[in-house]
């Protein structure tokens, strides 16, 4: 098993926030990297990437993402792929009215979530190691005009991490409402903040010193 997986924050924000880039991140390990969402102000750094993996393929984003990605040779796209011993799995989640995902990324017995948005807390995220979620909202859920679904909120989400046993929740689509709980100080019921460039360091079982 080789080193360690690298997941780097490239932006933490929901859609049109006044602070924070588009929520986005970059898997690195072995040399591969893998871009997932992201956009203006939170492109992954130069350099060749293996696919450029997207949670909403009819996202207002889509647009400045192709042409982001097209620089780099990839396209944009939901769907699974396998990097040497990292597996990344595509998977549905309750959001809005048309397909909408998150990924399991998986190595050495490791599990990563990818899930910025969704309605409905993803029931294959338990027992991550890591999780990078929904924080749109933060006490109270938002409901999308028509009733087809919407953003959990921070204290809900929070809940069911810990009910599903996720080990390390980070908050990675910050909303204006959480902002808000932010600058006031509040803290989240479980789990941290994400920060933009931050990245978290996971150690594969069975690698050696890296």
């Amino acid at each position: 098993m080789n080193g360690r997986l690298r997941l780097t924050l490239l932006g933490v924000g929901a859609m049109n926030s006044p602070r924070f880039a588009p929520a986005g991140l970059l898997l690195s390990h072995a040399g591969q990297r893998v871009a997932f969402d992201g956009g203006p102000g939170a492109e992954p750094p130069p350099g060749r990437l293996a696919a450029w993996l997207v949670t909403d393929e009819q996202a207002e984003l889509r647009s400045q993402l192709r042409r982001s990605a097209a620089e780099r040779d990839v396209v944009p796209r939901a769907g699974d792929l396998d990097v040497g011993e990292v597996r990344v799995r595509c998977r549905p989640v309750v959001h809005t009215s048309h397909p909408a995902y998150g990924y399991r990324v998986e190595a050495g017995g490791l599990l990563v979530v990818w899930a910025p948005e969704f309605w409905e807390f993803p029931a294959w995220a338990a027992v991550a190691d890591l999780m990078f979620a929904e924080a749109a909202a933060w006490n109270r859920p938002i409901r999308f005009r028509g009733g087809v679904g919407g953003h959990a909120d921070v204290h809900a989400v929070a809940e069911e991490a810990v009910r599903h046993g996720v080990r390390r929740l980070v908050w990675a689509h910050i909303g204006r409402p959480s902002i808000r709980a932010i600058d006031a100080g509040l803290e989240p019921p479980a789990g941290e903040w994400g920060v933009e460039g931050r990245t978290y360091s996971l150690r594969l079982p069975g690698a050696g010193p890296s």
